[in-house]
């Protein structure tokens, strides 16, 4: 077995902004040098499902079910909150854009 790698919050954070930029996951593995595509996926997966907290849990010692630590402010999850919200409304408006440019070329 491989050793873990704790990467910091900061090389999550820009993986997940280099992904929602539509940035291949290869590129940002070269990048960021990140060894396993699978962790940026899962990095991804938890910032659309507004689990930004486990960005910052150390490795092995993740919460389940949603639950966060403790420690986090209320100011720092409304701040969660609202970025995976904006999220949402992004995504929302990208489908929009696609059913539109559909519907203009099949109807």
């Amino acid at each position: 077995m491989g050793t873990r790698v704790a990467y910091p919050i900061q090389i999550k954070e820009m993986a997940i902004q280099m992904k929602q930029e539509d940035i291949s996951v290869k590129k940002i593995m070269e990048e960021l040098g990140i060894k396993n595509k699978t962790q940026i996926e899962t990095w991804w997966r938890w910032y659309r499902n507004g689990e930004n907290h486990r960005l910052a849990q150390p490795v092995g010692k993740q919460y389940s079910y949603g639950k966060g630590p403790e420690e986090l402010s209320t100011e720092v999850q409304l701040k969660n909150e609202n970025k995976f919200l904006k999220m949402q409304i992004e995504v929302l408006k990208k489908y929009n854009e696609l059913e539109r440019r559909w519907n203009q070329k099949y109807l």
